[in-house]
């Protein structure tokens, strides 16, 4: 694979860069308009396919905060054109890396020696690339160990991304005044976290250490002596990634087990931690030789505060859901209906909402929950769609929600598709026995 001698950095660069992809989608657009003229059935596959392909090749020499929205947007099933989610899922595990001499230029800078002088042996070629960082293979006293080392300028350039994608977002999603800014900056400080690596290093060994009594879970070893901020050094533990797992398992009862670890990892975060691991794409999970689930990678651990996890889940519970007066109070709790919202944004966002959480919260709904049922995923896919063509949504004010649904929902979202892969049937409740 091509190697990477530098990364641009500049705002500039940067924003040079996101130019020329604006350019080819143009002329993907012009292309496509100009052979539906001659071909009235021409669907839009190949436009897809095209821009996705364009749109990811102008991110991944980015990396960062622009590759890592493509890989948020991949782990969104049910909404994306699946020729976007095939493309951008490659930025889960599969860009550019970074060349040797650029590794061991990173190494001196932050623990003061080359890699060779660090462990037994090294593999100066990535093993792993992705948005944030690439993963390397090296051996110490006889252990096998994985090392993450982050690209060059990605902190500095969150600021400048995000404020590049900002207008784009910002039409998209219809977001109208200075009360959209909340949500940008959440963006921006939960990404800034993740370019932390002493921040991850802790939260890691936290994790580790208070989830390790899950049945069927499993954490790698880490290893504060050869990390820093921009170095992160932990157990190398052989097995697959959770999409190469789930593109050929028929074990039911296996993906069952594995599913139910899942489940009971992500509901006791949540519900007695308070605070959850919020990046569950397949690159950040594999399965081991003795077929247990193996999370990694926790620099997005989103903290959930009690007056948002209350309200949150109270709308999980179909009777708020079918009480009309307590449903309204929740939607105002949560910031999803608001004070300054005409009599007719109000019935729109009540009507939708209901129809969304009366969906997306089955699975709380009862002890056991089918994650392989497709009635359950093409409902939402369906709901997607929907909400996607509505033009009288386009015109509402897009200012939804607390600031904190941005990565509570993304958590789910992507818990519901890695379960849904699995085809795991889960009991809802065992995760209350780990709780002390």
């Amino acid at each position: 694979m091509k190697t990477l001698d530098k990364i641009p950095t500049g705002k500039i660069e940067r924003a040079s860069q996101l130019l020329k992809t604006g350019i080819k989608i143009g002329g993907n657009y012009v292309a496509y308009y100009g052979e539906k003229i001659v071909n009235p059935e021409l669907n839009r596959d190949k436009l897809n396919e095209n821009n996705a392909e364009d749109i990811y090749d102008g991110l991944k020499n980015l990396k960062g905060s622009a590759l890592k929205v493509a890989q948020m947007l991949s782990m969104d099933k049910s909404i994306m054109p699946q020729a976007y989610v095939d493309k951008f899922s490659l930025s889960q595990f599969s860009v550019p890396p970074l060349s040797a001499p650029l590794v061991k230029k990173t190494f001196k800078k932050y623990l003061g020696k080359y890699p060779e002088e660090l462990y037994d042996t090294f593999t100066p070629d990535a093993v792993n690339a992705a948005s944030i960082g690439q993963v390397h293979k090296a051996t110490k006293d006889g252990k096998t160990l994985a090392v993450k080392i982050q690209y060059p300028g990605v902190a500095d350039s969150i600021s400048s991304d995000l404020a590049l994608v900002k207008p784009i977002a910002t039409r998209m999603f219809n977001l109208r005044g200075k009360d959209s800014e909340k949500y940008f900056k959440e963006v921006e400080y939960k990404l800034l976290e993740e370019t932390d690596y002493v921040l991850e290093l802790k939260q890691s060994q936290d994790v580790s250490e208070w989830c390790k009594k899950i049945e069927n879970l499993r954490f790698p070893e880490y290893f504060p002596e050869f990390s820093s901020e921009k170095i992160l050094t932990m157990e190398w533990i052989e097995g697959e990634h959770l999409s190469e797992f789930t593109a050929h398992n028929s074990n039911r009862e296996l993906g069952d087990k594995l599913g139910q670890a899942l489940w009971d990892f992500y509901m006791y975060q949540m519900h007695y931690l308070k605070q959850v691991h919020a990046d569950p794409h397949p690159g950040n999970f594999i399965i081991d030789k003795n077929e247990k689930l193996v999370a990694i990678d926790f620099g997005c651990i989103k903290h959930v505060p009690e007056e948002f996890y209350v309200p949150y889940f109270e709308l999980a519970d179909p009777k708020v859901i079918n009480n009309p007066k307590l449903f309204t109070d929740k939607l105002y709790e949560l910031e999803i209906l608001r004070n300054d919202d005409s009599p007719k944004e109000i019935e729109y966002f009540t009507k939708m909402f209901h129809d969304l959480l009366s969906l997306f919260t089955l699975p709380f709904h009862g002890n056991y929950f089918d994650f392989s049922d497709e009635e359950f995923f093409g409902k939402i896919a369906q709901m997607g769609e929907e909400f996607s063509k509505d033009t009288q949504l386009r015109k509402m004010n897009g200012n939804r929600g607390s600031k904190h649904f941005l990565y509570i929902n993304r958590t789910f979202f992507g818990l519901y598709n890695l379960l849904h892969d699995l085809k795991a049937r889960v009991d809802t409740k065992t995760f209350e026995k780990y709780i002390d």
